[in-house]
C-alpha cells in the first residue's frame, strides 16, 4: 500500500498545480458549458516507411508499417449528472525486408465509462466505473527454429512464430462505486475504493492435463487464471486520471492513468497502465502523433512494459453533434 500512496502523491500533485493554472481560461469555458448529449468521434490512419538500397553501407532495414486509430466520445451533463464514456481501438502492424511474418506494433480496444451524481457547491460527484480492455489481435512470439534431417544434423534455419494472446484474451473488467473530482472535460480524478476486476482468457491458453502431476506443478497462470479456468476475479481499489492541455499552439498533449491494488492478494503490488499522447496538427486532416504507454503487470510479467509509437497521418472528425437539454 505504500507504493499506492507514493504513486498517488507523485500523480494528483502536478495535476493539482497545471489546474490552478489559467483561471481566466477556466472561468470562460465554465460559462460554455452546454448541458445535453455531446457526441465527437475521430479516425486517424498513421503510416510510416524506411527504404534501402543494396548499396547503402549506413545499416538498416527497408520497412513499412501502418497503424489506425479510432475514438468515440459520448457525454451527458444536467445540473445533477455528468456521465462521460470513452472508446477506443488502435490497431498496427509492420512488416520488414527479409522478416517472414508480419508483426503487430499496437493494439488495443478499450470503453471507459464513469457516471457522477454532483455533490451540490462542490467539484465532487458520486461515481461509477466501467472499464473493459483488451487486444483485437492474437498476439506472437518470434524465434528461428532449427529444421534437421534424418541423422540429427542442422541443415537449414527457418523463421517460426508462437500465439502467446488471443483475440479479445486477455480482457479485462472492472466495475465499482466510487468518487469523482472533476475540474473540466480536460482534467478529472476518480477513486475507487472498492472495485471488482474480471480478467478473462481463452481456455486453449490454461487447458491443462489434470491427470498429469508434472504438467500441474509446471504450469504458469496466464496472467494470473489458473489452470483450467477462464477467469479470475480480484477485489481492490483503482484510481484513473485524465489530464489533457494545448500547452502550445496546435500541440495537444493528453494523459492517462490507472492505477489498481488487489485487496486479495499480494497487496503490496500495483498494476500500472499510462498512456502520453503528444498530437501535434499540420492542418485539419493532417497530424503527428507521439504515443508513449507504460504498463507493469505482475499477472502478465514481472517487469516494465514500455510501447513508443511515432507516426504521420491522416485524420477526420465524424459524429460530432451536440442535443441541449
Amino acid at each position: 500500500m505504500r507504493a499506492l500512496i507514493l504513486l498517488l502523491t507523485i500523480t494528483i500533485l502536478p495535476l493539482s498545480l497545471f489546474g490552478q493554472e489559467k483561471p481566466k481560461k477556466e472561468k470562460k469555458k465554465k460559462d460554455s458549458i452546454v448541458l445535453g448529449w455531446k457526441s465527437k468521434g475521430m479516425l486517424e490512419a498513421l503510416f510510416n516507411q524506411s527504404a534501402f538500397n543494396d548499396e547503402w553501407q549506413g545499416g538498416g532495414t527497408s520497412n513499412v508499417a501502418g497503424s489506425f486509430n479510432v475514438s468515440q466520445d459520448l457525454n451527458y451533463k444536467s445540473k445533477r449528472v455528468n456521465w462521460d464514456t470513452k472508446g477506443i481501438a488502435n490497431l498496427g502492424f509492420a512488416i520488414a525486408k527479409d522478416q517472414k511474418f508480419v508483426r503487430k506494433t499496437t493494439d488495443r480496444f478499450e470503453i471507459n465509462s464513469i457516471f457522477g451524481s454532483k455533490i451540490p457547491e462542490t467539484k465532487w460527484y458520486y461515481s461509477a466505473i466501467f472499464n473493459f480492455r483488451t487486444q483485437l489481435a492474437p498476439g506472437y512470439e518470434f524465434f528461428n527454429r532449427d529444421v534437421l534431417d534424418e541423422e540429427g544434423e542442422i541443415i537449414e534455419v527457418v523463421q517460426d512464430r508462437r500465439k502467446i494472446t488471443g483475440s479479445f484474451s486477455p480482457a479485462y473488467l472492472q466495475i465499482g462505486p466510487g468518487i469523482l473530482w472533476k475540474e473540466s472535460d480536460d482534467f478529472k480524478i476518480n477513486l475507487a475504493p472498492a472495485t471488482a476486476r474480471y480478467i478473462f482468457v481463452n481456455s486453449r491458453f490454461t487447458n491443462v492435463d489434470e491427470n498429469d502431476p508434472e504438467a500441474l506443478e509446471n504450469y504458469v497462470p496466464f496472467f494470473g487464471v489458473e489452470a483450467n479456468k477462464t477467469v479470475r476475479f480480484e477485489l481492490g481499489a483503482s484510481l484513473s486520471a485524465y489530464y489533457k492541455e494545448e500547452l502550445l499552439k496546435n500541440i495537444i498533449f493528453e494523459n492517462t492513468l490507472n492505477l489498481y491494488s488487489d485487496y486479495l492478494e499480494n497487496t503490496k503490488n500495483v498494476d500500472l497502465d499510462y498512456t502520453l499522447n503528444v498530437a501535434m496538427a499540420v492542418n485539419k486532416y493532417i497530424t503527428t502523433n507521439v504515443a508513449l504507454q507504460l504498463i507493469y503487470d505482475e499477472n502478465a510479467i514481472s517487469g516494465l512494459q514500455v510501447r513508443q509509437v511515432l507516426g504521420l497521418g491522416l485524420k477526420y472528425s465524424f459524429l460530432d453533434w451536440k442535443s441541449q437539454s
